[in-house]
């Protein structure tokens, strides 16, 4: 009995430390603020209002306009809706990475998430092997301060390296950052645009995806391209483009993925959002 408890302990003490139980998606389907940020540039109440409209309890913010993050915290509270996730730009948290944290704990966040890189001359593996140093301290302090560090890559981390046989900047940043330090969150749509597998990126890392940014791409859309951007018109509502995402959301849940935000960058935000939340909470895995 010993010997077995031992070898129990082993077993617990050696999976990954992101490593999460299966979820149903539907149970935690967020919104990312982002998709309203023309309503909350004018009116950051109007938009929070809007998101309680959609039946959405877990947000994940992108700024807090003209509120201090006190003031965006209050107006979350009240309205019954929680910031499990904040995204925060990288010359901000590595300029004041304390304030950042002091920030995210204040929205009552568990997430601190970079949502991109500077992107002016790409993304390289040279870059891939300093901005891992990076991101390893920057990991060390949020989890010393109890939060979760990760990185919402955008496209741009999927250019080859002189490796070759298919390895990417990309693959060289996850090997490089600790498992217990650095967590990532996949945006559906920048993975595909890129040329990547959603649901195959999704598996080769099974204990490094931790939340998912929901977005669809047009059909006939060019993909292939690791350039971070794209025509608006390229962004559609969930289940009217070209992703599989019974396929796409069966992996991210069979590997743990916690949180799955819809992010609306089409054009018609006030009429996507609803169709997309539509589709998905309809969605038979």
């Amino acid at each position: 009995m010993k010997i077995l408890s031992r070898l129990a302990l082993l077993a617990l003490t050696a999976l990954p430390m992101f490593a999460a139980a299966p979820t149903n998606y539907q149970d935690h389907l967020g919104l990312q603020l982002w998709s309203l940020r023309a309503t909350s540039k004018d009116n950051v109440a109007a938009a929070l209002d809007m998101a309680k409209g959609y039946g959405v309890t877990e947000i994940e913010t992108a700024g807090t306009q003209n509120l201090t993050v006190e003031q965006f915290a209050a107006e979350l509270k009240s309205r019954g809706l929680n910031a499990v996730s904040a995204h925060m730009g990288y010359d901000l948290v590595k300029k004041d990475l304390a304030g950042c944290i002091r920030d995210a704990k204040a929205l009552g966040a568990i997430f601190l998430i970079v949502p991109i890189l500077p992107r002016a001359t790409g993304f390289t593996e040279e870059d891939a092997h300093r901005v891992a140093v990076e991101f390893n301290t920057f990991g060390a302090a949020c989890k010393a301060a109890g939060l979760r560090f990760g990185y919402h890559p955008h496209g741009i981390e999927f250019t080859p390296t002189k490796a070759g046989k298919g390895e990417t900047a990309f693959d060289v940043l996850v090997r490089e950052t600790k498992s217990d330090l650095v967590c990532y969150e996949m945006d559906i749509f920048w993975a595909y645009h890129a040329g990547q597998d959603p649901a195959k990126l999704l598996a080769k890392y099974p204990d490094r995806w931790a939340l998912v940014h929901v977005k669809d791409i047009r059909k006939g859309a060019v993909t292939g391209l690791s350039t971070g951007s794209a025509p608006p018109i390229d962004n559609v509502a969930v289940g009217s483009g070209q992703l599989n995402w019974k396929e796409i959301l069966s992996t991210a849940q069979r590997i743990g993925v916690q949180h799955y935000f819809i992010e609306d960058e089409t054009p018609t935000p006030l009429q996507c959002i609803p169709d997309s939340l539509k589709y998905l909470r309809a969605l038979k895995l």
